[in-house]
């Protein structure tokens, strides 16, 4: 009998109840790796943009939709693949995202223009969106107590390093495969690590199904929840110089307004909604929600303008640039395993203290930024993003913890769908924001909009200078945001503190698990079997 077999409920599953899942961190490094691959996909594709253009002739309408398509597409499917996962097979959901991601980098690759390539991304998009919220459905069904910490904080490992290290990444394989044709590598490389992960996906994986017996799913409300969301984020992921792009904004939020009207109505008549209203009425989600669309709208941008001054202000190659951020990416991973075993004793002090090393971090970088110029200042930057980054790690998993801890299991799916889809929102939020105001600084220098000022040559004083004063200006941007974020998770951290007191079961950590709710970071197993 296969190791599924075994594993599956109700089919002859020999564990007791309550007995973890023998092949969970198996199960956990497959969905790891392929969340990482997904994810780097947002940012890797920015330092190959020149050899696209090159090879490709691409457009700026063309290079904008080979960038934003992809965070258009990965951001609307998220809360209805999570959705799915929960009604249906999450297993299913996810090899079914995965063929389909491995297929679309193979097209990616091997793509002769660049409106295929466009169309190829947002196709890759949706692929990558129906995977990722099985990602924290998965460590919410196979983990519970201490585990479940270090099961997160591996993600935010995963989710700190394909952030940081795209820039890197793709300078590497740019500088091995050649400017010419090192873009299509950036895209082929996920074909190999893809092809091996299918069969380890469907044998390791738990094959529980979903929910039977419910009403249908709710495509009304569907249909409200994608429009909102593309309404919303097409403004900040289309660089197009007309302002008429923000007047989307409004019907986005109308739309949001409505969707919100309708999944009442469907909650209230008990027909299945898409996000039921007792998760968003769940203080320790909608809160650490919007902690992470805070900060993932501070933290995100910061990759894109210092990539920018790197190469364009100081002429650095790829891979130069890519080094310099390195830091950031080691010690938020080495310190995301920290913050994992201690967001269960501490809770929310954890992340408070993540976000103000983060900030401390930026304050140093902007000051750096705007006095020094050359190596010495991408030296001193490199040394500061390291410190942002061990506040990074400190403050992405253990505030998903937090977030999913009181999230029954039948619903961790759309929980984790909604908690991405508000981080891809912030991201795409703070990318247009801080880009905004990098740009505004160069255009008052007299520069514009130039993406490789240093191209051919050494690169004037004068223009280093407007570029440390532009990336300065973009990381006040960050900063402000990574505030927003402190003040949220302040707010929190006294309103648990004050639940504590009261006597009404939360702590510091988490809220105590309910019968139909996975249990917290610092609570053991509840050894009830999965529902959901």
């Amino acid at each position: 009998m296969t190791d599924v077999a075994q594993r599956r409920p109700g089919a002859g599953d020999p564990r007791p109840p309550g007995e973890p899942d023998p092949a969970r961190w198996r199960a956990l490094g497959v969905c790891l790796v392929v969340g990482f691959m997904t994810l780097l996909d947002v940012s890797i594709v920015n330092v190959a943009l020149p050899s696209i253009e090159s090879a490709l002739g691409a457009g700026p309408s063309q290079v904008q939709w080979i960038v934003a398509g992809y965070a258009l597409a990965f951001g609307l499917v998220l809360v209805p693949a999570g959705r799915f996962g929960d009604l249906y097979s999450r297993r299913t959901i996810f090899v079914v995202g995965l063929a389909g991601f491995v297929l679309t980098s193979a097209a990616a690759g091997l793509v002769q223009s660049a409106t295929a390539l466009a169309l190829v991304r947002l196709l890759q998009g949706v692929t990558a969106g129906l995977v990722n919220p099985q990602v924290l459905a998965f460590i919410q069904e196979l983990f519970t107590g201490p585990e479940r910490g270090r099961a997160f904080a591996a993600f935010g490992t995963t989710v700190g390093l394909s952030t940081a290290i795209g820039p890197l990444l793709g300078g590497v394989i740019l500088q091995v495969f050649g400017e010419e044709h090192g873009w299509r590598g950036v895209f082929l490389i996920n074909v190999p690590i893809g092809l091996v992960l299918l069969p380890l996906a469907w044998r390791w994986l738990p094959a529980r199904r979903g929910a039977r017996g419910r009403p249908g799913f709710d495509v009304p409300g569907l249909l409200l929840l994608a429009a909102a969301v593309l309404l919303l984020m097409l403004p900040f992921v289309l660089t197009s110089s007309s302002s008429a792009r923000w007047w989307l904004l409004a019907p986005g939020v109308a739309l949001l307004v409505a969707f919100a009207l309708w999944e009442r109505r469907q909650d209230r008549l008990d027909r299945n909604p898409v996000i039921a209203v007792s998760l968003v009425r769940t203080p320790s989600f909608t809160t650490g929600a919007l902690i992470g669309v805070a900060y993932f709208a501070g933290f995100t941008g910061i990759f894109l303008v210092v990539t920018l001054y790197l190469q364009s202000g100081l002429g650095f190659s790829p891979l130069q640039a890519g080094l310099v951020q390195t830091p950031f990416a080691l010690a938020s991973a080495a310190l995301a395993q920290v913050g994992g075993r201690q967001v269960a004793r501490r809770g929310r002090t954890v992340v408070v203290v993540g976000l103000l090393v983060v900030a401390v971090g930026l304050t140093a970088a902007d000051v750096v930024s705007a006095a020094v110029q050359g190596t010495a200042g991408a030296v001193a930057l490199a040394a500061c993003l390291g410190v942002a980054g061990v506040g990074s790690g400190l403050v992405i998993s253990p505030n998903q913890t937090l977030t999913l801890a009181d999230v029954p299991r039948r619903t961790s799916g759309v929980a984790g769908g909604a908690l991405q889809t508000g981080q891809r929102i912030g991201s795409a939020m703070g990318v247009a924001a801080v880009t905004a105001v990098f740009y505004s600084v160069l255009a008052g220098a007299g520069l514009g909009e130039q993406r490789r000022a240093g191209a051919g040559g050494e690169v004037p004083e004068q223009v280093q200078a407007a570029f440390g004063e532009a990336l300065s200006g973009g990381l006040r941007v960050s900063l402000g945001l990574v505030v927003a974020a402190l003040l949220l998770a302040l707010l929190d951290q006294r309103r648990r503190r004050s639940t504590e007191t009261t006597g009404t079961g939360e702590t510091a950590g988490t809220a105590g698990a309910g019968p139909d709710r996975a249990a917290g970071p610092g609570a053991p197993g509840t050894g009830r079997p999965d529902v959901g």
